[in-house]
């Protein structure tokens, strides 16, 4: 039978200095190397953004009543066609779907996907 006294190979090996100091050693030597992965990985890692930005939510505001702006002005020049004319409802839907469109088109303008009504290819 197993002596209750040995414990997973111990041996009854004492602890002594030179393990606390051969211990001590791999533990800076350790501590050194994980401050310099991070170092690095900070450094590779590109910034993140802070978690407000005011110049995207400036941007989303701007790009939002651009598109709205054009709905709404469609709705009401459709509103007024049909009562200056007596074409209701057609007026207030196709100035509405035409409304849509220009709404869109100035959203993509101010998004910068399209070049702009005022671009001149002459210069």
């Amino acid at each position: 039978m197993a002596d209750p006294n040995e414990r997973n190979g111990d041996n009854g090996r004492k602890p002594g200095s030179a393990d606390d100091a051969d211990l001590s050693a791999r533990l800076q030597s350790l501590d050194a190397r994980i401050s310099q992965a991070s170092a690095q990985r900070a450094e590779a890692e590109p910034r993140s953004r802070p978690t407000s930005d005011s110049s995207a939510l400036g941007q989303a505001f701007r790009l939002s009543a651009e598109f709205v702006a054009g709905v709404a002005a469609g709705g009401i020049l459709g509103w007024i066609v049909d009562r200056l004319f007596g074409t209701s409802p057609w007026g207030l839907i196709v100035c509405l779907i035409l409304g849509f469109c220009a709404g869109m088109l100035n959203l993509m303008r101010a998004a910068g996907m399209v070049k702009s009504a005022r671009y001149d290819d002459k210069r």
